[in-house]
């Protein structure tokens, strides 16, 4: 399976997100799950405004490679714009895990920070309760038990 992250924090956020899953199906990626809705805190600056995520599973025979060239284009269709980074966004998608492999050139997947955001491992282990992590080889299970008390505490279920 392919695990797709999709998040927004400008605008009407559960719009955006649900704009991106609409333009990511009309490029030929099926949707096949999608997790709740969660809210989080802006990162590093929890004064900007909060986030809506999910986490969704896919299938496709799109590269790795072309769908992060796919990702972006619906990034800046829906608004997105160059900006410093972790700023404000009315669209982020990211690839968090593609097929269980390992890929290490010019994008890192699983996704090199995936196992120290709650807003990854949440919405992921409510859709694959029993995914592996193909590096570490934990499950997703144990690396939210692994977050800090208050990452698990400071994200809510919308």
């Amino acid at each position: 399976m392919i695990y797709i992250g999709l998040g927004s924090n400008l605008g009407n956020r559960i719009q955006n997100i649900e704009n991106a899953k609409y333009l990511l199906k009309s490029h030929g990626i099926d949707i096949l799950k999608s997790s709740s809705y969660y809210e989080t805190l802006s990162w590093p600056d929890t004064s900007n405004p909060k986030f809506i995520n999910i986490i969704i599973e896919t299938n496709t025979n799109i590269s790795a490679d072309r769908l992060i060239k796919i990702f972006k284009l619906i990034e800046k269709k829906l608004g997105r714009r160059k900006g410093p980074r972790n700023s404000p966004r009315t669209c982020d998608i990211d690839l968090i895990s593609y097929r269980d492999k390992i890929i290490l050139d010019k994008i890192i997947i699983p996704h090199k920070r995936m196992s120290k955001r709650n807003f990854v491992l949440i919405p992921l282990f409510e859709i694959a309760p029993d995914w592996i992590h193909p590096i570490t080889k934990k499950s997703v299970k144990d690396l939210i038990f692994s977050l800090p008390i208050k990452d698990i505490t400071t994200i809510k279920q919308i």
